[in-house]
């Protein structure tokens, strides 16, 4: 009974977010896809509430969690919700992660992929650029708002240091829990495909087919084709999670300590730069220095993000520069507002 009850709570939240969907894609194929899933998945509510026994299936009233990931899927969109709309058992993701048409199709298997293969590696770059962005844009207005206030220079590197380490062990530390968060929820989303197929096969085979069809595969050609992917489990369980939940186990679902290491080291990377000159000079040599230090490392790593965006490397590299050098003069000015005297070692 307790579970015929959970299965309709999961069924009818679907089925609204899926309108929900349909809403924010409306004029577009998409829109249509998910409104037969809400309808499928309202459909699947009524199988769950005979079975609990109940005489007529209960109205479906949205609790907090359920509106606020609807609120920011109106906001965001769902390509960028998607790995939250994925863990509440939304289907019918892949649509986000598939090629757009007029794309050349694949013409080997080692093709098979690539494009997306490509993103992930935009996005480790996107993780390295942002590590030394951060650690140099806030290490270089540490160091330069506590120089401004006229400190010696003993103090100057105390403070560079405990901003290296405070900020690299938090950027850590963050990196880890999210990542961890993150691992164990896309475990627990294949762990559970894996519990239905197995208990579940057939409703799993034409809810797969299904997808299928609405992709534009006729009938027969997508029943056999899950009739085959069926044969193997593990191939069955892979296809089942891209397809519904838009997941990729081939992919890995990445290391919590690889990503807190890169981001430690990736982060020190960016404070140690404005700190260098402290360390082999002092005074209004090594302030000028470090800022000539931090705005040239800027430039290169905002130029670097031209490789993310497509964007002329100049132009990206002066909007990185400008950004840093306008929070280092900020801090350096409070600084100075706030001067305490002390000498310049």
């Amino acid at each position: 009974m307790a579970q015929s009850g959970e299965g309709w709570l999961d069924e009818t939240r679907s089925a609204y977010l899926y309108r929900v969907i349909a809403e924010v894609e409306r004029g577009s194929p998409r829109s249509e896809l998910f409104r037969k899933l809400a309808n499928e998945a309202e459909g699947q509510a009524a199988i769950w509430a005979k079975n609990a026994g109940l005489a007529s299936v209960p109205a479906f009233v949205p609790d907090l969690r359920t509106r606020i990931v609807a609120g920011l899927v109106r906001r965001y969109g769902p390509r960028s919700m998607r790995g939250i709309l994925a863990a509440i058992k939304v289907r019918g993701l892949s649509v986000y992660s598939h090629a757009a048409p007029g794309h050349p199709a694949p013409t080997s298997a080692d093709e098979v992929g690539k494009r997306h293969r490509g993103i992930a590696g935009g996005g480790n770059l996107r993780a390295a650029v942002f590590g030394i962005n951060d650690g140099l844009v806030s290490n270089a207005s540490l160091i330069l708002g506590v120089a401004g206030a006229s400190a010696n220079n003993s103090t100057i590197l105390l403070s560079g240091i405990a901003g290296l380490l405070a900020g690299a062990f938090s950027m850590a530390a963050g990196e880890y829990v999210s990542m961890r968060v993150q691992r164990e929820l896309f475990e627990r989303l294949i762990h559970l495909e894996a519990h239905e197929l197995a208990t579940e096969p057939e409703e799993e085979r034409e809810e797969l087919i299904g997808i299928y069809q609405r992709k534009g595969v006729p009938a027969d050609v997508a029943s056999g084709l899950v009739d085959v992917i069926h044969k193997d489990p593990k191939l069955a369980l892979e296809t089942h999670a891209r397809e519904e939940l838009g997941l990729d186990p081939k992919e890995g679902l990445g290391s919590p300590w690889g990503a807190a290491i890169s981001s430690f080291v990736m982060f020190a990377i960016g404070a140690f730069v404005p700190l260098i000159p402290f360390l082999i000079g002092s005074g209004r040599a090594a302030q000028v220095a470090a800022a000539v230090a931090g705005g040239a490392t800027l430039f290169t790593v905002g130029a670097l993000t031209a490789i993310i965006t497509g964007k002329g490397t100049g132009r990206a590299g002066l909007r990185m520069l400008v950004i840093g050098l306008a929070a280092a003069a900020i801090t350096y000015g409070v600084g100075k507002a706030l001067h305490v005297g002390g000498g310049v070692g």
